[in-house]
């Protein structure tokens, strides 16, 4: 028996995963954020469901940004944060979702005066929470939200460099690009390099290609978060393609933020047609309303990627991590034993 018999939609529920752009705080689901919201009155996010999801209907990305940090402000302690990086460990589990790169931003926590110390703890043992409770395997990209500049690029590094967790394997940018210079953080990205960490920043998202090119050139851009206006420059669809950097699409984010106006618009396909390494992913799935699962059902719903696409996109996904090589072995043999047989059985595992 192969996948290509199952429904699409029972295929992909039981397909084993890898997801590499997907933020702490946009992951949390809206009873999570009721709870911080009720916990912190006052805060401006809503206590109401119904007003919470009006709340989450964006009119552009700078909104979808305000929304963010207004949610943001809703983690104070060490337990908040913990209690997040579980939360999305059981909402990954239930997607047959075994390793994440999550994207965090220390500076956010430490701004509230979380001491850097707990924020480091919390990451570590929720962490360890999400293996031992969920099953799932979380590694930790720290970003700088652009919107506050060098000043939070520094003390961001600095965190990193004092208190890097277990698990650490990239370091990013993230916030509006209008009017944030890539270049202005081209030391900070050096010494995360120095480190070993991956650098994986938000380019081209809600600007051109140059914001593309700024991120390759200033900061020695491993892979590309959106990297969507990619499309607009053949030089650079090509220099992606032949580097061999993947983009981190983002469907319903891209749609949800008025990047592209309508999803059959997304370049998505078009990426994909110019030999540019591709992975799919959910950004801000509470606040989006989407989740991985979700993602692929896009994919194949507009897109017309089959069975089989979507199993080499999991398969990409994982190729492209900063997993082991071993854990990387251990997730594709899953993969390749899903897709001979995709029955409940073959979600077990690979030992």
């Amino acid at each position: 028996m192969t996948g290509s018999g199952l429904d699409p939609r029972a295929f992909i529920a039981g397909l084993p995963k890898a997801e590499l752009h997907v933020h702490l705080v946009g992951s949390a689901s809206v009873p999570t954020v009721l709870e911080l919201a009720n916990r912190y009155p006052g805060s401006g996010v809503p206590t109401d469901e119904s007003a919470l999801t009006a709340f989450y209907e964006f009119t552009d990305f700078a909104h979808f940004i305000e929304v963010y940090i207004a949610v943001n402000s809703l983690v104070r302690t060490g337990a908040d944060i913990e209690a997040l990086v579980v939360g999305i460990a059981a909402d990954m589990a239930a997607q047959q979702i075994r390793y994440a790169e999550v994207t965090a931003t220390p500076d956010s926590h430490l701004l509230v005066d979380i001491p850097a110390e707990d924020v480091a703890a919390a990451y570590t043992v929720g962490r360890e929470r999400a293996l031992a409770e969920h099953g799932v395997e979380l590694a930790w990209i720290f970003d700088i939200p652009g919107e506050l500049g060098l000043p939070s690029g520094l003390r961001t590094i600095d965190w990193v460099e004092h208190h890097a967790p277990a698990g650490s394997v990239g370091f990013g940018l993230g916030g509006p690009e209008l009017g944030v210079d890539r270049a202005q953080f081209a030391e900070v990205f050096r010494r995360a390099r120095a480190l070993g960490l991956a650098s994986v920043p938000h380019a081209g998202e809600t600007t051109g290609p140059q914001t593309v090119w700024a991120a390759l050139t200033h900061l020695g851009a491993d892979r590309i978060g959106h990297g969507i206006s990619s499309v607009r420059d053949p030089a650079l669809l090509a220099h992606l393609a032949e580097r061999g950097i993947p983009l981190e699409v983002c469907l319903t984010s891209n749609l949800r933020t008025r990047a592209v106006e309508r999803i059959e618009d997304h370049p998505f396909a078009a990426l994909r047609d110019a030999g540019v390494v591709v992975t799919l992913n959910s950004d801000d799935p509470g606040m989006f309303a989407t989740t991985l699962n979700g993602e692929y059902q896009v994919a194949h719903d507009v897109f017309g990627v089959d069975h089989g696409g979507l199993a080499e996109l999991a398969r990409t996904a994982v190729h492209v991590s900063y997993r082991s090589d071993a854990g990387k072995r251990r997730l594709l043999a899953e993969i390749d034993a899903y897709v001979s047989d995709p029955t409940p059985s073959a979600t077990a595992r690979v030992e």
